[in-house]
């Protein structure tokens, strides 16, 4: 019996976050709850990459937040510059 890579299992991840983001978009749904769970799901995929497909669940805590305070910015400055166009 062949055991399954965790790396399958965070690509399955990545691919029910990404088909929740398409099917809130394509509904068209819209306001801060939706925005801030949309943002919340796309900070998990980047830190599931980050982590399994870049490798840096295995290096220190430096890179690490090195990586994930990027990532909070870049999300911070899309969910800023979404609360600016509710204005």
């Amino acid at each position: 019996m062949s055991q399954i890579r965790p790396c399958t299992y965070v690509w399955l991840i990545l691919i029910l976050l990404t088909f929740f983001a398409f099917v809130v978009g394509k509904l068209e749904l819209g306001g801060i709850t939706i925005i801030a769970t949309i943002l919340l799901s796309t900070l998990i995929k980047g830190q599931m990459v980050a982590d399994y497909f870049m490798g840096l669940h295995r290096v220190r805590w430096k890179w690490k937040i090195i990586m994930y305070s990027w990532l909070l910015l870049v999300i911070g400055l899309i969910g800023f510059a979404y609360s600016l166009g509710l204005k």
